[in-house]
């Protein structure tokens, strides 16, 4: 009979939580960006900017941060 190991319940668990909060970032900074790039056309230049920059760092947290640093790194 199997035991059951916690340690792997909890590593599992972090995996699939680091994946979808990866996920949803990079989704949403990609949303994000394409407002910006609206913004941008429609005249409203500062607020394009703004939006930009938030897009960009959820980007950054969500494809490198989480991603590549910690489900690509430490799991793969």
């Amino acid at each position: 009979m199997p035991t059951f190991d916690p340690e792997l319940l909890v590593e599992a668990l972090l995996l699939v939580v680091y994946t979808v909060v990866a996920g949803v970032l990079t989704v949403g900074g990609i949303l994000v960006e394409q407002a910006s790039l609206q913004h941008l056309g429609g005249g409203e230049a500062m607020i394009a900017m703004w939006m930009a920059l938030l897009g960009g760092v959820m980007l950054y947290a969500g494809a490198y941060g989480l991603g590549y640093q910690k489900v690509l790194s430490k799991y793969v």
